[in-house]
């Protein structure tokens, strides 16, 4: 439907919105489900899981652009692979670092992701950030500290797996967006490639690299009907989550993307302590979600005033860009939100 001219920024407000509840539904509810299985049922299977996963969104994928819902598009295949190398290592290390941390190291560990890819950004993309948007992000990452200092127990293993986790994980979704402006690829685009690919590779190694992970072998589980219940209710919510994220990170971008998506830390934790055994939600943890809130509203406010966030450098693109198909919208100085 169309709308009025005025309408727009509405417009635009109502789809941002809808596409962070999307996120948050379905990365709150796919932590729930893997650490259930992990922890409850013992399907440690940390490779071999995301392959189902990624399988599952490839054949949807290919439903859809089969029924004409995915036009063509053009993806390299060097660009893919680099894509590949670092979200691959990225699923193995966020789920190893899930089944060997608790909720709240898990949840902290990421917390210093925020600052890797502000790093990035700085380095590779000329980005520079105001002063209140540093003051914000700090904010937003103290929040979280607090409500998640409860429940923080560390051991090397994990620490390990939460190291190789965030880094890989910050490189992958920097890349997201780069591939997206470059090639004008919408997140339907973007997944119908790269979804087969990690499909195949985490699911050609993932039973060697579960059983060097944990001395067990997926084929030699007992599976049961409560487990393969959880098993497809997983896959469904991947589906949902590896969307949502290739959304969320090509309307805004990879640092948004992680200072505004603190607020899942907040239901996760929040869910962890109910269904996990912790003790419910008190003072202090409440103080630390109302900051980490505060942090949120004023990273999006000082983010969005000029100079708040903004690319040096900035050049009028030239023939070879426009003809790669990359718009002259795509290489605006100011990146908002």
């Amino acid at each position: 439907m169309g709308a009025a001219p005025g309408g727009k920024p509405e417009n635009k407000a109502g789809r941002d919105a809808a596409a962070w509840v999307f996120n948050i539904v379905t990365s709150v509810g796919i932590i729930m489900v893997n650490k259930a299985l992990m922890a409850t049922h013992g399907f440690g299977f940390v490779t071999t899981l995301p392959g189902i996963h990624f399988a599952t969104t490839a054949l949807v994928t290919l439903i859809l652009k089969s029924l004409g819902y995915i036009e063509p598009s053009y993806l390299p295949l060097p660009e893919l692979m680099k894509y590949v190398t670092f979200a691959n290592i990225s699923v193995v290390g966020m789920n190893a670092s899930l089944m060997w941390n608790s909720i709240g190291f898990y949840q902290v560990s990421k917390l210093s992701m925020v600052l890797v890819l502000c790093m990035l950004e700085v380095l590779f993309d000329s980005v520079r950030y105001s002063k209140g948007t540093k003051l914000s992000i700090m904010v937003v990452l103290v929040g979280v500290a607090i409500c998640t200092v409860t429940d923080v127990t560390v051991n090397t293993k994990g620490l390990i797996a939460a190291a190789v986790a965030v880094c890989s994980t910050a490189f992958q979704q920097h890349y997201i967006h780069h591939l997206q402006k470059k090639y004008s690829l919408s997140a339907f685009h973007l997944l119908s490639h790269t979804a087969p690919a990690q499909a195949a590779s985490l699911l050609l190694l993932g039973p060697f690299v579960d059983l060097w992970l944990t001395n067990n072998r997926v084929d030699t589980y007992h599976y049961n009907n409560m487990v393969m219940f959880f098993i497809a209710l997983s896959c469904v919510i991947a589906v949902g989550t590896n969307l949502s994220q290739f959304i969320c990170i090509g309307r805004f971008t990879a640092v948004s993307f992680q200072v505004l998506g603190h607020m899942k830390t907040i239901l996760v934790l929040t869910m962890g302590f109910v269904l996990f055994g912790r003790e419910g939600l008190n003072v202090h943890v409440a103080f630390g979600m109302i900051l980490a809130v505060v942090g949120m509203v004023w990273y999006n406010h000082a983010s969005s005033r000029p100079g708040g966030k903004e690319r040096q450098g900035y050049q009028e693109p030239v023939k070879e860009d426009i003809e790669q198909g990359v718009q002259p919208s795509q290489l605006q100085p100011d990146e908002k939100n």
